[in-house]
């Protein structure tokens, strides 16, 4: 099962085929929150030219949005963080702690994949690749960025998810 989504951005548009077959818990908990509306007007409040862009938690003042229950951490299952992939993050120190940021990779990231069942070696969840827009989030993190209060990377001008909606 590959379900497809549009991110729509206010610098365009990013398709994303998602990979339920390998992260279930992950596709349904990114579903869970497209279709209620939580990404609707919240930022990529992270942007870094050939890292990634970081979005889906808080609102252009930067004020967190409601976050749900933290899920299973499914980053054992052989899905690598490689250029063009989303992942969903989490807490560094907590292995089961992704909620509902998710970031899309901009170069290959091997010290984000699961190495070791340890909190520092876990890795992130790849639950999906983008299938068209990739430019779309090279632009967004080419954008000038600032450290503003504990966000660092921060776009100076916000970069806004309009929506995230499932494809027929």
């Amino acid at each position: 099962m590959h379900p497809t989504v549009v991110i729509e951005t206010s610098l365009g548009k990013i398709t994303v085929r998602l990979d339920a077959a390998h992260a279930p818990g992950t596709v349904r908990n990114f579903l869970n929150h497209a279709n209620s509306g939580h990404y609707d007007q919240t930022i990529f409040h992270y942007a870094q030219p050939d890292g990634f862009i970081l979005g889906g938690g808080f609102t252009p003042e930067l004020k967190e949005k409601a976050p749900c229950d933290p899920i299973r951490n499914e980053a054992h299952n052989g899905l690598k963080n490689t250029c063009g992939t989303i992942a969903m993050s989490r807490d560094d120190e907590l292995i089961d702690s992704a909620r509902c940021q998710f970031f899309i990779n901009l170069a290959d990231h091997p010290e984000l994949d699961h190495r070791q069942p340890s909190a520092a070696e876990y890795g992130y969840c790849v639950f999906g690749r983008v299938v068209a827009g990739l430019d779309v989030a090279e632009r967004i993190a080419a954008v000038p960025t600032h450290d503003r209060g504990e966000f660092s990377s921060t776009p100076v001008a916000p970069v806004v998810i309009h929506t995230v909606r499932l494809l027929p």
